[in-house]
């Protein structure tokens, strides 16, 4: 008898894919195929009648007819949900008036009407074999429609009452369930019954440093019989900051914080559930920090796993900020008042914060020192002989790894400039510096993956000029910046060390010459090999040629002279060969050779010589 893990499924099933109109037409679907599996149809044909009631020997006989109630109880939440999301926006700041509010009233009092006879009935815990979980539960699932109605109705004292009373059984749950049942009870609190009693809580203008846990204290019916079963069990729940606090993946928010420091800037945290996960924060900092000390030797992506119970709080407390921002600014308030500005301030830290942990759960997975070093990884090959032989990581395996880290170190510098857009960093001078700095450190870095992938692919002048513009970066990272000082056994953030940086500065520098030897010795090897492949032909048969280099004297002719092929008997097809003065031939020469021509054709036709009747 899971109730809230069925009724939760059914809604982010269809609500995935569709709306609260969907969702209602598939609870309508899901509802005729349980009512035909348990015979409680109308006859086809025949006039309606009233069905039955359900009776708690039939929950015994079966289970469904549990589902049967929290269907029919869903599908007019549904209806009523549907409604108020439609005529929400159609209306607009006027709110919802007149019939559709009294019809919203009456589908979410119907659906109350069928928990309520659910509670009843699994109250004879003799007849339906139901567990006190599951009554539990359904009780919470009432209550939680009570305060759905009272909330509607705008009744925010018994709101808050009826609310209170399902967060304080959803919380005990979530203690006494495992890892996946305690975060489906999570997210039901974090997304529905969290936000309306924190909104119920400023209708009767308490104040906002007062936690969900001590309104839950407060307002929670203490006469309840529901509550004093619990309370036998855990005769402590209601006061034990475990289960009245907010919870989050990392733990249980203790030691609320009063204050944040930023830039030598103390403020008071104006929003109490900022100060509850900022407390989450410190607390799974110092679990992160003693996993990291207990396991050096661990593997980066389990180092990197540890991060999420510090990153989840962090965007907890970067989303409860800027909510409590914008519900000052719905109120009007200007930006230059008192209340806004210590938000602001902690808007600025806390998302700093958050892209301090991204960036160390970055540096983790590139590797020691933050991926300057390309250790060679071997793995075991086993052998049809039952034996093992180490291979060495190839050089596509290399390559993928150095990618990998190009997208870390791309992914770190985006986060370094979305601080800059933070409110009030642009005007801070100093620490614009700072990110700057740290800025070119991962800059660095990156130029240096992406030089060691040219490296392996041989090509060296591209690797060299990498490593000069790295190299260069590297050289305007102070070396003594006082921003920059960590500590041994603090968790690896956004601040670098000065010996990290001068780590990075001297492998740079290495690298440098070692890959200005390579190319120079690149140049010389290629300059050999193109003289003996392509050897320069003498000066008397490139006389068309410019020389751009000079001329060699060295190389004028071939000499001794080699025997080379030339063509014989050239074919002459010169036309004007007959009527051009040519040296050594004779202008009498030339009048014989006209007369003859004359007088040949006195005697007669003239007889054609040579190709195309041309003779000579």
């Amino acid at each position: 008898m899971d109730i809230t893990n069925f009724i939760i499924s059914q809604r982010e099933k269809a609500l995935l894919v569709g709306d609260y109109a969907y969702y209602r037409k598939q609870l309508s679907r899901r509802l005729l195929v349980v009512r035909k599996k348990l015979h409680y149809t109308s006859t086809k044909g025949k006039k309606y009648a009233a069905r039955p009631a359900v009776t708690a020997e039939n929950i015994a006989e079966n289970h469904e007819f549990i589902h049967l109630l929290l269907l029919t109880s869903e599908r007019a939440w549904a209806l009523a949900m549907h409604m108020k999301s439609t005529h929400s926006a159609e209306s607009g700041a006027h709110g919802i008036t007149g019939s559709t509010k009294s019809h919203i009233h009456s589908r979410l009092h119907k659906a109350s009407i069928y928990a309520a006879q659910l509670v009843e009935l699994l109250k004879n815990k003799e007849i339906t074999k139901a567990t006190s979980e599951a009554l539990v539960e359904a009780r919470a699932f009432y209550v939680s429609l009570r305060g759905a109605i009272e909330f509607e109705k705008q009744n925010w004292e018994d709101c808050l009452r009826e609310y209170a009373e399902a967060r304080f059984i959803y919380s005990t749950l979530a203690q006494s369930k495992d890892p996946k049942q305690e975060d489906l009870f999570q997210d039901l609190l974090n997304n529905t019954i969290d936000p309306s009693i924190r909104y119920a809580a400023y209708q009767l203008k308490l104040p906002r440093t007062t936690s969900i846990g001590k309104i839950v204290s407060r307002y929670v019916p203490k006469n309840s019989e529901f509550l004093q079963k619990i309370l036998k069990e855990h005769p402590n729940t209601l006061y034990d900051p475990a289960i009245a606090q907010r919870k989050t993946a990392s733990g249980n928010a203790e030691n609320v914080p009063k204050t944040i420091e930023w830039r030598s800037r103390v403020v008071n945290l104006e929003d109490a559930a900022t100060a509850q996960a900022l407390a989450a924060v410190f607390n799974a900092d110092s679990k992160l920090s003693a996993f990291l000390t207990s396991n050096p030797d661990a593997a980066p992506q389990d180092k990197a796993a540890a991060y999420d119970q510090v990153l989840i709080p962090s965007q907890d407390a970067v989303d409860a900020t800027k909510t409590a921002i914008d519900e000052l600014s719905a109120e009007g308030i200007p930006q230059g008042d008192r209340r806004m500005q210590a938000l602001q301030i902690t808007r600025t830290a806390v998302n700093y914060a958050l892209v301090g942990w991204r960036i160390g759960r970055n540096r983790i997975l590139c590797g020691r020192q933050d991926g300057a070093l390309l250790q060679p990884e071997t793995h075991r090959k086993p052998r049809k002989d039952d034996k093992t032989t180490i291979q060495e990581e190839s050089t596509g395996r290399k390559l993928t790894r150095l990618r990998e880290r190009v997208v870390l170190y791309d992914s770190t510098l985006q986060s370094l400039d979305s601080v800059k857009e933070l409110p009030g960093v642009a005007a801070d001078q100093r620490f614009v510096e700072e990110l700057g700095a740290k800025r070119r450190y991962f800059a660095a870095l990156r130029c240096l993956a992406i030089a060691r992938s040219h490296a392996l692919l041989s090509q060296t002048k591209n690797a060299l000029s990498l490593l000069s513009r790295a190299l260069e970066l590297s050289s305007q990272v102070p070396p003594n910046d006082s921003s920059s000082q960590t500590s041994d056994g603090k968790p690896p953030n956004l601040d670098i060390a000065p010996a990290q940086a001068s780590s990075l500065h001297s492998l740079l520098q290495n690298l440098v010459s070692q890959h200005r030897a390579l190319v120079e010795l690149h140049n010389i090897q290629s300059a050999s090999t193109n003289t003996i492949a392509n050897p320069v032909s003498p000066l008397i048969e490139r006389l068309d040629e410019y020389p751009p280099n000079g001329v060699d004297l060295a190389k004028l002719v071939t000499y001794p002279p080699k025997m080379e092929p030339i063509p014989v008997k050239p074919l002459f097809l010169d036309v004007a060969f007959n009527y051009i003065e040519y040296p050594g031939r004779t202008r009498k020469a030339n009048g014989k050779a006209v007369d003859g021509i004359a007088e040949g054709g006195k005697g007669g036709e003239e007889k054609k010589k040579g190709w195309f009747g041309f003779g000579r």
